[in-house]
């Protein structure tokens, strides 16, 4: 993406500033003196090389920071020698361009020569601030590994503490069993001592209630018995009672007839 990004700034810069170039020079004949073209042609190509110069430093501080942000990478690193390195747009109709617009075979060749160095250069210098592929493969694996590495760990982690809680339930189960067996026990003895106690109260107030029975048939007894010594009592006064009256009837009435014969 970043290749193509370049190729096509350049093939426009290039056209742009050759354009406006030669625009702004008069048409060259191609009958002048050989020094006169010398020396144009090196002019031309010195202003030429500056313009795109600079709007390739313009280019190459673009497509850093596009690289920075996007992360480009390429396959293949660019070569620092010249002499192999290779062409990063069409040459031969760049110059063929440059002489349909009036320049020499010369000048046009001087033009291509010193725009491939600058633009080799450039890429050199934006190859510098880029990942190559094998580095980010590198890189790529090297957190594969370690990614691998943090999971085998993670999952032995895992698995360990999932054996000890495990076996962390495993005993506490057991313990809460024991628990339950011993609180069974505990409420089976209580409930033999709560039955035997009642039982005990039972017979204690069986026994008590029979006591009373008994105290209360001695008293009635007792009682009775008394009352039949009062109505004994009640008859014999009541005799003595009606004795005591006829008696005194008898002499009363003996009285009154001795007074009724006294006063006859």
């Amino acid at each position: 993406m970043a290749s193509k990004l370049w190729k096509l700034s350049v093939s426009n810069l290039s056209k742009s500033n050759i354009s406006s170039n030669i625009a702004s020079k008069p048409a060259i004949s191609l009958h002048s003196a050989p020094q006169t073209n010398r020396s144009q042609s090196l002019q031309c190509s010195r202003s030429l090389v500056s313009t795109a110069y600079r709007g390739i430093s313009l280019e190459q501080r673009q497509l850093t920071l596009y690289s920075s942000d996007r992360r480009g990478f390429h396959s293949t690193p660019l070569a620092r020698d010249n002499s192999v390195s290779p062409y990063h747009f069409d040459t031969f109709k760049f110059v063929r361009r440059l002489e349909a617009e009036g320049f020499t075979l010369e000048q046009s060749e001087a033009v291509m020569s010193s725009l491939r160095e600058v633009i080799d250069e450039s890429m050199v210098n934006l190859s510098n601030t880029m990942v190559t592929k094998a580095e980010q493969e590198k890189t790529v694996y090297t957190y594969k590994v370690d990614f691998a590495s943090l999971k085998s760990e993670i999952q032995l982690l895992e698995k360990n503490d999932f054996t000890m809680m495990k076996a962390e339930h495993e005993r506490l189960q057991g313990e809460i069993e024991k628990l339950r067996q011993k609180l069974r026990e505990e409420i089976t003895r209580t409930q033999a001592n709560v039955r035997l106690d009642l039982n005990l109260e039972k017979g204690r107030i069986r026994d008590e209630a029979s006591a009373q029975e008994i105290k209360i048939k001695e008293t009635d007894t007792r009682i009775e018995s008394e009352i039949a010594g009062l109505r004994t009592q009640m008859e014999a006064i009541k005799f003595q009672i009606l004795q005591y009256m006829v008696g005194t009837i008898t002499g009363a009435g003996a009285l009154i007839l001795a007074y009724l014969r006294m006063f006859k």
